[in-house]
């Protein structure tokens, strides 16, 4: 049986926060323009913008968005470890048979350096996507399942009529995600490979 499962990035995969609290310092420096890089750290998931808006003038957000965007290699990908149990489940996949993609809000390029400094290796990465936004590459794709942590993802998965399974690993808790849909809360990542064993065999039964 042929199968896709589709992954969130950020605080699914990999624990992102060092990475963007360094780089967020790194912009607040370069412009001098407060931001609190603690705080917005426990906000990830929606796009960069909506963080961005919370410091900048409107007017200046895309100018200043770009530039986080070349200088958040040199910060971020360094300091970001894998989620505990993240190569494993991309692995999982890949023994079952299934293809394994990462959709993420983040920009692509920089996805990709996470990815690859981590040795994460999945068959697609497809970026600059969020909430119901993913839908359109989880249906390109044929993903039966995303994978992902915060209620944005839950909307995405539900639009495109994938499994959505969740960790509260994130900026949501476990009663949040339940309430936006969910339809399967694993504890974090190394959970995952058991559950995908029995989902797989129960679709060949």
């Amino acid at each position: 049986m042929e199968f896709t499962v589709g992954f969130d990035l950020d605080m699914t995969l990999i624990d992102s926060r060092p990475g963007i609290r360094a780089a967020y310092r790194a912009l607040s420096a370069e412009t001098g323009m407060y931001i609190d890089a603690d705080a917005a750290v426990t906000r990830l998931g929606p796009p960069l913008e909506e963080e961005l808006a919370r410091w900048f003038p409107q007017a200046g957000i895309e100018a200043v968005a770009d530039r986080y965007r070349e200088i958040y290699p040199t910060h971020a990908i360094g300091p970001t470890p894998a989620m505990p149990g993240a190569r494993e489940a991309i692995e999982a996949v890949r023994e079952l048979g299934g293809r394994a993609i990462v959709v993420t809000a983040k920009h692509e390029p920089n996805a990709r350096l996470h990815l690859s400094h981590l040795g994460i290796e999945p068959d697609a990465v497809i970026g600059w996507l969020w909430a119901e936004a993913k839908a359109g590459a989880l249906r390109e794709h044929g993903a039966q399942v995303y994978v992902g942590d915060h209620v944005g993802d839950v909307r995405g998965a539900r639009a495109a009529g994938a499994l959505s399974v969740v960790v509260p690993t994130g900026p949501c808790p476990e009663p949040e995600l339940r309430a936006a849909g969910a339809d399967v809360v694993l504890a974090d990542l190394t959970a995952l490979p058991e559950w995908l064993a029995d989902y797989v065999a129960a679709r060949t039964i």
